[in-house]
């Protein structure tokens, strides 16, 4: 699936960007963080500007004290901590983090952006650090309760996602169409309010949803075919240093405990 947008599209978004500075202490006394930086060039000096979502909870989203938080701004902050690399954070939206990427305004991506063979082509990951599938909601308590419920019905979709390709896939089976969104709200309330019948979106954003009360259902998921790994995303044959670090940072954070520390705090509270 396609995962670009129009320059413009970026340009229009990123003009309110919220933008967060990690600084990660460098020249600790972590041996992983040292051998990193050694064997892929020293990130002294040099600040990555990563780009990532809006709102897409509990990955990356602003609570109810101002604070822009989730499972990617955590994960990230922990392994920039971990490797002694410095970051500036910039929260554009999916498609617009995509766009800053591909027009060389941003170094990386963390978005809840699917590991796929069709954005492995254009892009190199890191290693998974979250696993996903897909699922459809609509309003809880109300008339659609399943998929075959969508017949002649309008679903609202987020442009680029893994949960669109589904719904994609499936429109013809089920008969319904689909009107796209930027953002995973914007989709939420045209479903509340009646506009559409059933938003697709990843499994564990949505059940997220679900728990803090968004007043959608779930109706149906694919866990087979549009399961996909989440990662960390670079322009293909560039910042092979940032990638090599993520993963190592990652296996320490996984094997400190603290990796469980973060997911628990969003999922399990």
């Amino acid at each position: 699936m396609s995962a670009s947008v129009s320059r413009r599209t970026f340009l229009g978004i990123a003009g309110g960007a919220v933008s967060v500075l990690g600084l990660a202490a460098c020249g600790g006394n972590n041996a992983a963080s040292d051998d990193a930086n050694t064997a892929s060039g020293d990130a002294d000096g040099k600040t990555y500007l990563v780009a990532t979502d809006t709102t897409f909870a509990p990955f990356e989203f602003t609570n109810e004290a101002g604070e822009f938080v989730g499972i990617d701004v955590d994960i990230l902050a922990a392994i920039a901590a971990d490797q002694g690399f410095a970051y500036e954070l910039n929260s554009l939206g999916f498609d617009a983090a995509v766009a800053a990427l591909e027009s060389n305004q941003a170094d990386a991506v963390i978005a809840g952006m699917s590991i796929t063979p069709e954005r492995e082509e254009k892009y190199d990951f890191s290693d998974a650090y979250y696993d996903s599938y897909v699922c459809a909601a609509a309003v809880d308590g109300g008339d659609v309760t399943s998929l075959e419920g969508l017949a002649g019905q309008k679903v609202a979709c987020k442009t680029g996602t893994q949960s669109a390709s589904w719904a994609e896939s499936i429109k013809d089976q089920y008969g319904f169409e689909i009107t796209y969104f930027d953002t995973s709200d914007m989709m939420y309330q045209d479903v509340l309010t009646g506009n559409t019948a059933a938003c697709f979106e990843d499994y564990p954003v949505m059940a997220y949803g679900v728990a803090q009360g968004n007043g959608l259902s779930i109706i149906g998921t694919d866990e087979d075919e549009f399961a996909t790994p989440y990662g960390f995303a670079v322009m293909k044959g560039k910042n092979s240093e940032l990638i090599e670090m993520f993963n190592t940072g990652l296996a320490n954070i996984r094997e400190s405990g603290e990796y469980d520390e973060i997911v628990a705090k969003y999922l399990e509270a």
